[in-house]
């Protein structure tokens, strides 16, 4: 009888700046950010095509975001799927900013 597949992990990656979800120890998916004094800036979510659609992402940004509350830090949604998410879960609304001009233009510094 195999085993069951081990509950996905997601851990926080200061030295590459993202949250990486892992299964059974390989990669499924990140999502990149940046700080900004006490704002943490999300700017990138990608889920591997091999892991699509077991609800990945989701589990990804839901921990990403109370390790985001947790560390004292607010969010700004610059990725389009950490907006999306934010907008299905209110619970995260007193700790969101808005993506403002300045924002951006300080992002794209950082970026480069």
């Amino acid at each position: 009888m195999s085993q069951p597949p081990a509950a996905p992990i997601v851990e926080r990656v200061d030295a590459d700046h993202r949250y990486e979800i892992l299964v059974d120890g390989r990669r499924a998916g990140l999502t990149a950010y940046r700080d900004r004094g006490e704002q943490r800036v999300f700017f990138h979510t990608e889920i591997d095509d091999a892991f699509a659609g077991q609800g990945l992402g989701t589990q990804l940004v839901q921990q990403a975001l109370v390790d985001v509350r947790e560390s004292g830090k607010r969010i700004v949604p610059v990725c389009p799927y950490v907006a999306k998410f934010l907008k299905r879960h209110a619970e995260f609304a007193d700790i969101t900013d808005p993506v403002t001009p300045d924002v951006l233009r300080w992002l794209q510094a950082e970026l480069g």
